[in-house]
């Protein structure tokens, strides 16, 4: 066994993500197959932790027409990287930079009179029209005009277009049940939709765009595609209706290296509080990522890693920074460690981790840390 590795001049980071875009791409493809209608890719969270500008653009080329975000900030940065396409920005109140978002032609979503009346300021203040997606709360109680409410934001709305510095080109909401395969799952939201649709409509206005599917509502409920479509999980790969799989490809690889091996006699305690002994003689691995990284503390019982086509389990408690393995003897210091890789190859998944942690896959992704490098490549090498 080696103690140690050969003196080089090359570097390697800690940790790495490696995104394929190709992976991505396909995923579009799967999902404008499934729809028919425009697909808006959300990028928010920096792409589930893939790169935001970078998904953003192969989106773009796969065939997506919008991009969504979460944030004016998240919306502002995908302007700063020169992305002309439509972006949609729906965590917006009064005290966000609107006349940022308007000045750079960002959709705007607005659920209640007031974030409505800040966004009329900012475009006088601007001179210009803001592009406005009303938005109704059909059964998530969380974002969105109350269907109590709705009538008196359409209107007032309607007063904003008429002189001149609101365009409300879209209405909208969200799916709580999307991910049961059951029709009756949308059923109710779809209709509260396109019945305050209706009232919009009666208010004076003439919304184009008109969009309530997620990406269970696209792979699951053709019901809900109405003239626009919204998907993040499918697009990195996420599986999101229960039971069901429909060929989505991961694109996030998570890797790290062994950096440490020692022998340890039976007995021996692993990690802090020595949640875990050695039955028997073992040879263990260090490898340098820990929860700081993302990497869920739940998983030092039941987790694994990947080291050279072999499941590794994890011995003690994740630490902040670091985590150790029982490996075979065989291993060796610079070994490449996969902690999510391909499920084809038997490699440990963001799903896999997710249910070990009794949580989303979506979690386990977009709280990958930023201490991880971050490349992208299209089915091979390394950009």
């Amino acid at each position: 066994m080696s103690a140690g590795v050969e003196a080089t001049t090359d570097t390697a980071p800690l940790a790495l993500r490696s995104i394929d875009h190709g992976a991505i791409a396909r995923n579009v493809a799967r999902l404008l197959d499934a729809s028919g209608v425009p697909l808006m890719a959300v990028v928010k969270s920096d792409g589930f932790g893939h790169g935001a500008i970078e998904v953003a653009r192969t989106a773009l080329a796969a065939g997506a027409s919008w991009l969504g975000v979460a944030t004016i900030e998240e919306a502002l940065a995908l302007r700063a990287a020169a992305i002309a396409a439509p972006i949609f920005a729906w965590l917006v109140d009064p005290w966000c930079d609107l006349d940022a978002a308007v000045r750079r032609g960002i959709t705007l979503s607005c659920a209640n009179l007031g974030t409505l009346a800040a966004i009329e300021d900012a475009a006088n203040r601007a001179q210009l029209v803001a592009d406005v997606h009303l938005e109704l709360d059909t059964g998530m109680a969380r974002g969105g005009s109350s269907p109590v409410a709705w009538p008196s934001l359409c209107a007032a709305a309607a007063e904003a277009e008429a002189v001149g510095r609101v365009r409300v080109s879209g209405v909208w909401s969200h799916l709580a049940m999307a991910g049961l395969p059951e029709a009756q799952a949308v059923s109710a939201p779809v209709d509260a939709l396109l019945a305050r649709l209706a009232l919009a409509q009666a208010a004076g206005l003439s919304p184009r765009d008109v969009h309530i599917a997620n990406s269970a509502g696209i792979l699951a409920h053709p019901s809900t595609h109405l003239t626009m479509v919204r998907s993040a999980a499918a697009l990195y790969g996420i599986e999101t209706v229960a039971g069901r799989s429909h060929g989505l490809e991961p694109a996030m690889r998570l890797t790290s290296r062994v950096t440490q091996l020692r022998r340890i006699p039976a007995g021996t305690g692993v990690g802090y509080l020595h949640t875990w002994r050695a039955p028997v003689a073992t040879t263990l691995a260090l490898i340098p990522i820990g929860y700081a990284d993302g990497v869920p503390r739940a998983l030092s019982e039941g987790g694994s890693v990947s080291i050279d086509g072999v499941r590794c389990p994890v011995r003690g408690t994740i630490s902040m920074d670091q985590l150790v393995v029982e490996v075979p003897d065989a291993t060796r210091i610079a070994d490449e460690v996969v902690l999510i890789g391909d499920p084809r190859r038997g490699e440990p998944t963001a799903a896999e981790w997710a249910a070990l942690a009794g949580t989303l896959p979506h979690d386990i992704l977009a709280g990958i840390g930023a201490r991880v490098d971050l490349r992208h490549h299209t089915d091979g090498g390394i950009e």
